[in-house]
C-alpha cells in the first residue's frame, strides 16, 4: 500500500498540472476584474461548525464528512467545502468592521467520503466566491454573472443556467406546512433519509437523489409559488438584472441545493453537453449563516464549482488549453571545465527570465541532443574547451534546423530579443 494512492485520490503529474494553472490563472484574473480577494482557510475545521453551517440534515454532514479525534479529543473535520471556513474566517478576523461589501474567493482541496466515479473524487479542488454585508438582488446578479463570464472566457458553450427561491424563513415556515401535508400520506413509500427529514427539515426531502423519492414528490408545491412579498420582489429584482446583462436562464422550481444554508436566491449552471450533462457551478444566498455560526445577522451569498467537473466538461468540448513554453535553450557542454563553463552560462539566463537545461548526470553529446529533442528545446548550443578558448559557438534553432555561429557573450542578448 505504500505506492499506492488512497482510493478516490490521484496525483496531478508535470504533464497535465498546467491545465490546472491555466484555469487557476483565469479565476484569478477573474475575481481582480470582479474585487473579490483571495482568502486561504484551514483543510480542517472545528466538526461543530459544520454541522451546524452545512446543516445536520444533508448528505454532506449525515454520510460525507472525513471526522477524527485529535490528541486532545476535540472533534476535527477535514473542510466538505469551502464556505462554512469562510464564515468562520470572517467573523474570527472581524471583517464585518471592514468596508462592506466583504468580497473573497478560494481555491481549496475539499474531502468528501463519496462514491467514486469520472469527474467525482474524495479528495477534490473547488473554486468559490462569497459576498457578505449586501442584501440586495443586485450581488447576486453580479455573482451569477461572474460565473457566467468565467465560462465564457474558458470557451464553453452548451451551459444553461437554471435559477430558483427557496425564501425565507418566513414563508419558508407556512410553506413547510403546505408541503408536509402533501408528504404525508406517501411518507411511508419514501426511503428512511427522507422520513427522518420530514420533522426536522422537509424541505431537504425535495433534494432527495432516490428515483423512487422523486417519483413520489415530482408533484410537490414549489416553493417558488409559495413566497412571502420580500422575497417575491427580490426574486423579480434578480430576474431584471440578469436581462439587464443579457444572461439568458431558465426558471426552475425544483432547485433547493444539497446545503441547508441558503435562503432566496439558489442557481445551478448545468451543461447540456451529451455525455457530460450535470451540475458544473451551484450557488445561493444564506443571509442567516453568518448569525447560525456565531455573527452577527449579515447576508451573504456564494457560489462553488470543481475543478475536476469543470475540467472534464472542456475536455468533453473539445477545449485546447495552451501547453506552457518549453526550454528556450539547452547548453551541451564536453570536459570539466566546459561543464563549468555552461553551468555557470545556464545560470545566468535563467537570472534574466530565460529558461535554460544543461547537463546534470554527465551524459555523452549524443545522449544530450537527444535529451535537448525530447525536453523540446527551442535552442541548443555545444561548448567546448575550443568554444571557450575562442568565444564563439554555434547555435542551433532545433524548430528549424538553422544554424549560426555566435560569440558566447552574445548568446544571453541573442535570447533575451527573442
Amino acid at each position: 500500500m505504500l505506492a499506492k494512492a488512497p482510493k478516490g485520490t490521484r496525483d496531478i503529474l508535470p504533464d497535465e498540472v498546467y491545465k490546472w494553472q491555466y484555469i487557476e490563472n483565469v479565476i484569478s484574473r477573474l475575481c481582480e476584474n470582479f474585487g473579490y480577494k483571495e482568502i486561504r482557510i484551514p483543510v480542517f475545521e472545528y466538526t461543530e461548525l459544520f454541522q451546524r453551517g452545512v446543516g445536520e440534515t444533508t448528505d454532506i454532514v449525515q454520510k460525507e464528512m472525513y471526522t477524527f479525534l485529535d490528541k486532545g479529543g476535540r472533534s476535527l473535520t477535514l473542510r466538505p467545502e469551502g464556505t462554512a471556513g469562510v464564515v468562520r474566517s470572517y467573523i474570527e478576523n472581524g471583517m464585518a468592521s471592514l468596508v462592506q461589501p466583504v468580497k473573497l474567493y478560494y481555491n481549496i482541496t475539499a474531502y468528501r467520503y463519496e462514491n467514486v466515479q469520472k469527474g467525482r473524487y474524495r479528495e477534490f479542488h473547488q473554486f468559490g466566491a462569497e459576498v457578505f454585508g449586501s442584501p440586495s438582488y443586485l450581488v447576486d446578479v453580479e455573482v451569477i454573472s461572474m460565473v457566467d463570464l468565467l465560462f465564457k472566457r474558458l470557451g464553453l458553450n452548451n451551459i444553461e443556467l437554471n435559477i430558483n427561491s427557496i425564501g425565507c424563513p418566513k414563508c419558508r415556515k407556512e410553506y413547510n406546512l403546505k408541503l408536509k401535508e402533501f408528504l404525508r400520506p406517501i411518507l411511508n413509500d419514501l426511503c428512511q433519509t427522507c422520513k427522518d427529514r420530514y420533522e426536522r427539515n422537509p424541505l431537504r426531502i425535495l433534494d432527495c437523489k432516490e428515483e423512487n423519492c422523486k417519483k413520489l414528490i415530482k408533484n410537490a408545491p414549489a416553493l417558488l409559488d409559495n413566497l412571502c412579498d420580500e422575497c417575491k420582489e427580490h426574486f423579480e429584482g434578480l430576474r431584471s438584472g440578469l436581462d439587464n446583462l443579457d444572461i439568458k436562464y431558465n426558471i426552475d422550481k425544483n432547485i433547493v441545493r444539497g446545503l441547508d444554508y441558503y435562503t432566496k436566491t439558489v442557481f445551478e449552471f448545468v451543461s447540456v453537453n451529451v455525455g457530460t450533462q450535470g451540475t458544473i457551478c451551484g450557488g445561493g444566498r444564506y443571509d442567516g449563516l453568518v448569525e447560525l455560526c456565531g455573527g452577527k445577522p449579515t447576508p451573504g451569498i456564494g457560489f462553488a464549482l470543481g475543478i475536476e467537473r469543470l475540467l472534464m466538461e472542456m475536455e468533453s468540448q473539445g477545449i485546447n488549453i495552451p501547453e506552457p513554453e518549453g526550454v528556450d535553450i539547452y547548453v551541451a557542454s564536453l570536459g570539466e571545465k566546459a561543464t563549468a563553463f555552461a553551468s555557470k552560462l545556464v545560470f545566468q539566463l535563467r537570472s534574466e527570465g530565460i529558461n535554460a537545461e544543461g547537463d546534470l548526470i554527465g551524459r555523452s553529446l549524443k545522449a544530450q541532443m537527444k535529451y535537448a529533442d525530447k525536453i523540446n528545446a527551442t535552442y541548443v548550443v555545444v561548448i567546448g574547451d575550443n568554444e571557450i578558448e575562442t568565444n564563439k559557438a554555434v547555435l542551433k534553432n532545433m524548430k528549424t534546423g538553422e544554424q549560426k555561429d555566435v560569440s558566447l557573450d552574445s548568446i544571453l542578448t541573442r535570447l533575451k530579443n527573442k
